[in-house]
């Protein structure tokens, strides 16, 4: 699947957002609970970070030009990153909105009616929510998984909404509504958390998964036995796409051949492991001095 074809998902998230955003206010109105007002508002925040992804994903599948040499992958992160900013805001206006309720209470209506709309709504978002996510798991999408863990995050504020209206109809006892509604905000601030420190990090040029490192350390280790040796290993993720550097030493007596078919098949066998990436590779002979001591970040004058 090309990067571009994520864009389908971006789409599908759009739809779902609008349909419940209809149902979610549709069940707010028919019981004024400040619960399903919460609800309701999360979904608006579904719908920015639905449009937010859409942008993203159609810059993140550009190709690499002369502006952009290493591609636009990273444009993922500001998706994710305006996402959990959002639901961030959304919390905080939910908070609000249900602490003003708990200081002044009122009773609910056309419950019934109301719970029902609300849980269509909540299927919606479900199917929705395990489509996308499936999808962000299978081509390493930032965008895509942040946005699924946001409607799934909305399906268990859904869940807890129902619960607390369902509570609030057998006992009546009205504050349960907002004291329900502040819980979900508090829901919604750890989702959101998560997803910013995951677009930092990003943005940060963190290095690739331990699972993925320890792919690389085994191809390398594979091909010591013919003489090779390796270090100076870097890496770094940007959305879907992986930046590995690291140096190849071999013996001084090689032909430059021999070291290039070396390299060849270790970038190969990396690849495969761990499709969408770019490797950059050093080769240097084992017995200078040099090749070993050139570590830094900042590559020192040669000593030969």
């Amino acid at each position: 699947m090309e990067r571009s074809s994520l864009t389908r998902f971006a789409w599908l998230s759009i739809a779902a957002a609008l349909v419940t955003i209809v149902l979610k206010t549709t069940a707010y109105l028919l019981t004024d609970s400040v619960g399903l007002l919460s609800d309701a508002v999360e979904s608006l925040v579904n719908l920015a970070g639905g449009i937010m992804a859409l942008m993203m994903l159609k810059i993140a599948a550009r190709p690499a030009d002369d502006d952009h040499a290493y591609g636009h992958s990273k444009a993922e992160y500001f998706s994710s990153g305006v996402e959990g900013t959002l639901i961030l805001l959304a919390a905080g206006s939910i908070a609000y909105a249900a602490a003003l309720r708990l200081l002044h209470p009122k009773p609910l209506e056309q419950i019934g009616v109301g719970l029902a709309v609300s849980a269509a709504a909540s299927v919606v978002n479900l199917v929705v929510a395990l489509v996308i996510l499936r999808a962000g798991k299978r081509r390493n999408s930032i965008t895509l998984e942040a946005n699924a863990h946001h409607l799934l995050t909305d399906v268990w504020t859904s869940v807890g909404v129902v619960v607390a209206i369902g509570a609030v109809y057998l006992t009546g006892w009205n504050w349960l509504d907002p004291v329900v509604a502040l819980v979900v905000a508090a829901n919604i601030v750890w989702t959101g958390v998560g997803i910013v420190r995951r677009s930092v990090a990003g943005l940060m040029d963190t290095a690739v998964a331990p699972q993925d490192l320890a792919t690389i350390n085994t191809v390398l280790h594979s091909h010591e036995a013919a003489g090779a040796r390796f270090h100076n290993l870097r890496t770094r993720q940007a959305g879907a796409r992986k930046f590995i550097n690291f140096d190849v030493l071999v013996p001084g007596a090689w032909t430059v051949q021999q070291g290039h078919d070396l390299v060849e098949v270790i970038e190969q066998e990396i690849r495969q492991g761990l499709p969408d990436s770019t490797i950059f590779t050093h080769l240097e002979p084992l017995e200078d001095p040099a090749s070993w001591s050139d570590t830094g970040l900042d590559r020192g004058p040669a000593g030969r």
